[in-house]
């Protein structure tokens, strides 16, 4: 096996001087939430509940666990179908031991879920698991009974640009790293084959970007191989996750696997049968929320089916027409009822679910303690409810999972050095703190000199001015544009002295770059663009592991981990 240039030298067993962590200093803090559905879902009582079922209480969590008792589930057939997968996918005892507890008619699960991302995705995937494992682990040393974590893997979706990618540094500027992979057609990620030669110079390429460590040459052998044995994006996304959460017992399913689909032939034909009213509820609530001034990310509408048909290897999104037939958007295909229903039941794996009926689909199928999601979910599970109750189940319990930015001592040392705020860099980021800090570099400051001298010009234009406009009218105006142009002369000037001492401090305007890149990176979390691998590279996997050792509350709205 060779390693790019840069990594040959490394030996796994090396001792190389590194800035090993001994713990890590967790803050919970209060951040400015741009999503107003979420801001108003923190306060109790807001009329925002109710649009749920459950909140997240004491009382509405032992009524969630009598309400589940009393519903049946196909247990046994559903771990029999997880234990093949999760082996597949070499799943470690832990793994195996909480699909045996699902069997037990007392057990209830705890899920999240999001597409395969290579090498996990955005750091997002990892502190939605973490929030899965741990709240999990609470409820269970609360309520007495098993409680499994369980991460559902969208691999029915086709959406291949948003997970063939990955976030790296490259001299200390962001750069995208994307797999050399063009899917002709809408093919579910569960179905898209990995072309290995084209996948392993994609890992080489984004090894490459990473300084060496103690820990690079090993994740780097742990990816090639969870890699080599995979043979679609599902399977390397699973096995990364296996590879760094080992002993916390997460299981693992595949939305998209055949088996799967062969378990819910029976919840399909219920989604068929209640489309109208599914349908119906779900755009009036959306209407309802729209007016009320939230903005929830869904495209509704009122005839959609809300169901995907797999033709030809292409999903088509399924609506009704007048006839209450199923057809493609664009009339790609058209079923009767009864044929569609005969799917269902004799063809169910060319079936699946759309982002409505996914949920229900998730709660039919699992006996769903509580769903762990981010705020855009949780926005548009607000939209959910009727869906639920069109098939006489109610709407879990669903909760805001954890959110993280990781600081590390680079980060920290330039934030003093600037005197900037934490906070106020994680919300805006630093470019407004950049050009005020520029400016405090010369003295007098540039933009107040050439403000006051546009100032001053414009107190001894104004004579000219007057007398033109007395003149003759036009001659005002030919004073006014005179005066516009000096301005322009003016700023063209300011312009340029800004940009000689933008180069003149070339290396403090990259700490500002730097500064955005890790904490305000594309204007929003960091955990939204990186990927985990630069930090996983820097501590180990540890950094997951002492994450999940944490005493961490699902009910703060964001933390800042020191490492």
């Amino acid at each position: 096996m060779k390693f790019p240039e840069n990594l040959s030298r490394i030996d796994v067993n090396n001792d190389y001087e590194l800035k090993e962590f001994d713990y890590m200093r967790i803050t919970p803090i209060k951040i400015e939430q741009q999503n107003q559905l979420i801001n108003d879902y923190h306060k109790e009582n807001h009329h925002i509940h109710t649009y749920f079922d459950y909140q997240e209480t004491e009382e509405d969590i032992r009524n969630r666990i009598d309400e589940l008792m009393d519903r049946s589930f196909k247990r046994k057939q559903l771990a029999d179908v997880l234990t093949v997968m999760n082996e597949r996918w070499g799943a470690p005892e832990s793994t195996i031991r909480n699909i045996n507890r699902l069997r037990g008619p007392d057990s209830v699960v705890v899920i999240g879920g999001q597409q395969a991302g290579l090498l996990t995705g955005p750091l997002y995937t990892i502190h939605k698991i973490i929030s899965i494992i741990t709240y999990a682990k609470q409820k269970e040393r609360e309520y007495d009974r098993p409680v499994i974590p369980v991460f559902w893997i969208a691999g029915e979706d086709h959406d291949f640009l948003e997970v063939n990618h990955v976030h790296m540094l490259n001299n200390d500027a962001m750069t995208k790293v994307s797999l050399d992979e063009q899917p002709l057609k809408k093919i579910p990620i569960s179905n898209m084959a990995i072309d290995h030669e084209k996948g392993e110079k994609w890992l080489r390429d984004v090894f490459s970007l990473l300084k060496e460590t103690r820990y690079t040459k090993g994740l780097y052998l742990e990816m090639h191989e969870a890699l080599r044995q995979s043979h679609t994006f599902v399977d390397f996304f699973a096995r990364a996750l296996f590879t760094l959460i080992q002993e916390e017992g997460l299981v693992l399913v595949d939305s998209g696997a055949t088996e799967i689909r062969q378990l819910e032939s029976d919840y399909f034909v219920q989604l068929i049968n209640n489309q109208k009213e599914i349908s119906t509820k779900t755009y009036m609530t959306h209407k309802q929320l729209l007016y009320k001034g939230y903005s929830i990310d869904l495209d509704l509408e009122e005839q959609s089916g809300h169901l995907f048909y797999h033709h030809e290897n292409e999903r088509i999104l399924l609506f009704r027409d007048e006839k209450d037939n199923w057809v493609g958007k664009q009339h790609e295909v058209s079923l009767s009822n009864e044929e569609l229903l005969f799917i269902a039941k004799k063809q169910p794996y060319l079936l699946s679910n759309n982002v409505v009926t996914r949920p229900v689909m998730q709660d039919l199928l699992f006996p769903t303690l509580a769903f762990i999601g981010g705020p855009g979910e949780i926005s548009y599970w607000s939209v959910l409810k009727g869906a639920f109750h069109a098939l006489d189940i109610k709407m879990p319990p669903v909760i805001k999972r954890l959110s993280f930015t990781l600081v590390t001592n680079q980060v920290q040392g330039k934030l003093e050095k600037y005197g900037l705020s934490l906070i106020n860099v994680i919300e805006n980021g630093t470019n407004p703190y950049k050009q005020m800090w520029l400016q405090s570099q010369s003295y007098p400051p540039v933009h107040e000199m050439f403000k006051q001298l546009k100032n001053t010009i414009q107190h001894t234009h104004q004579p000219i001015h007057a007398v033109a406009q007395e003149i003759r009218k036009d001659l005002g105006a030919l004073a006014e544009n005179n005066l516009q142009h000096i301005y322009r002369h003016i700023d063209y000037l300011e312009q340029r002295m800004n940009h000689v001492l933008e180069e003149q401090l070339s290396d403090e305007m990259a700490d500002f770059d730097y500064l955005m890149s890790m904490l305000y990176p594309n204007q929003g979390f960091q955990e939204r663009i990186w990927n985990p691998l630069p930090w996983l590279n820097e501590y180990g996997i540890d950094l997951i592991h002492n994450l999940l050792k944490q005493n961490l509350s699902l009910q703060d709205e964001h933390y800042i981990v020191h490492l």
